[in-house]
């Protein structure tokens, strides 16, 4: 092993590992006991990797001698696995401020989008965007995103609704992750709405017959790389067997399923997903009791988006059953011109508050279990050794004041590191 390491953390007050034997997820009881090292420190290797973290004393002793090309005296500070953001729309035109007075004046999310506005008025202005203005305002938003501590995000296509347009959007997409440090999943959404002046079955026809085939070329030629495939399945958008047979030709191309479902009505989509072996649904602000019972038993995660509840005031995502019942429950932003909110840190407070999780659950939804939902649990998502050094450096004495103190992130993150490179310094020292 070479003596030269990237990064060495070292006497913090707290290393939250979140886990520490290779979970992939954690559920239930799980989620309320995480792993926590009190005075600990964490070095990280040059290949990004985290090679050991533990007691202050063992890993002084342990790196006696070694080289260290950053140390960080992390004293009286707290150090927290990144951020993972399971579900945003960070890329598109046309700013939608003035549908927030609307709904403020009590316009429901359809009654918006039945009127033109909504997705659709942000289609109009994606289609419009050249690539350049795409990926410029896309790079403003995530840098926004890693400076609140988000380290890996999963990013949606879904304002063309049309081949060009969506290919568009993924290539900025792909542009994002060879200019920024963060951590990008991309995920296809061709399905987020059905045009104007289409039927859902002509949707749905051009999405298998003309936007699928030209993703999979795109992606046998290597110029785009995908993860995930999504629909929003709901009454008056995607019904049911539109979106089986489009989450399946996604499947089949070896996407991964992690759809939006039962958002405002209840659709079965739980239990459609679960058929389907989704690794992820959404939403589910109006899922049954025999949807959280099929996620728990298939294993598909609950990406719960608390910030769409609060601002549609709609009724909270059923957190605390889906927990009881076993369901692996992650966390998202749900990042879009409807829901504008870029940090994680008040996602997990809203979490906390409005679908009464504990801060523990909180954190290990926002992690471990948001890397499970893009199918990087295995490399993301805790402090364990040989997974990728992303974590955040907190100026608190105890990690829990990043959720407690509301919107407090600007002050309390001192520190956003990606494969041990510090990617962010925060330094709020005014001079007065």
């Amino acid at each position: 092993m070479s003596n030269t390491f990237r990064l060495y953390i070292k006497n913090a007050k707290q290393v939250v590992l979140v886990c520490n034997s290779g979970e992939r997820y954690l559920t239930k009881d799980g989620m309320q006991k995480l792993s926590v090292i009190e005075n600990g420190s964490l070095v990280v290797g040059k290949d990004g990797l985290v090679k050991a973290v533990g007691q202050a004393d063992t890993i002084a002793s342990q790196f006696e001698g070694a080289s260290f090309e950053n140390v960080i005296d992390a004293s009286g500070m707290c150090v927290i696995p990144g951020l993972i953001d399971g579900h945003t729309h960070p890329v598109w035109a046309g700013d939608r401020v003035h549908e927030f007075a609307l709904k403020l004046a009590g316009a429901t999310y359809m009654e918006v989008h039945q009127a033109g506005e909504g997705i659709h008025f942000t289609v109009e202005h994606t289609r419009q965007a050249s690539e350049d203005e795409l990926l410029s305002s896309l790079k403003q938003r995530l840098r926004r995103m890693l400076r609140a501590g988000t380290t890996l995000v999963e990013c949606k296509s879904g304002y063309g609704l049309e081949l060009d347009t969506e290919m568009k959007m993924l290539a900025v997409l792909e542009k994002a992750k060879q200019s920024l440090p963060i951590g990008i999943s991309s995920t296809y959404c061709g399905a987020h709405a059905v045009p104007k002046g289409k039927t859902v079955a002509e949707a749905t026809e051009d999405i298998l017959k003309v936007q699928l085939p030209g993703l999979r070329e795109k992606m046998v030629q290597g110029e785009l790389k995908v993860d995930n495939i999504d629909v929003f399945c709901e009454k008056g958008v995607f019904d049911l067997d539109s979106t089986r047979a489009i989450l399946q030709a996604g499947k089949d191309m070896g996407l991964q399923i992690n759809f939006h479902g039962d958002e405002l009505h209840p659709m079965n989509s739980a239990q459609l997903g679960a058929e389907l072996g989704a690794l992820a649904i959404s939403h589910l602000e109006e899922v049954t009791n025999e949807g959280i019972a099929a996620m728990a038993k298939s294993k598909t995660s609950a990406v719960l988006l608390p910030t769409t509840a609060y601002i549609l005031r709609l009724p909270q995502p059923r957190a605390r059953d889906m927990l009881e019942a076993g369901v692996i429950v992650a966390l998202g932003s749900d990042f879009n011109p409807n829901a504008y909110c870029c940090s994680m840190p008040m996602v997990m407070h809203l979490a906390c508050v409005n679908m009464r999780m504990s801060m523990n659950e909180a954190l290990a939804a926002a992690t471990i279990n948001a890397a499970y939902s893009l199918g990087k649990s295995h490399s993301h998502g805790s402090l364990e050794v040989n997974k990728q050094g992303d974590l955040l450096l907190i100026n608190s004495s105890r990690w829990e004041h990043l959720i407690y103190q509301f919107g407090g992130h600007q002050e309390l993150i001192k520190y956003v590191i990606i494969k041990g490179n510090i990617v962010y310094e925060n330094d709020k020292t005014m001079g007065y």
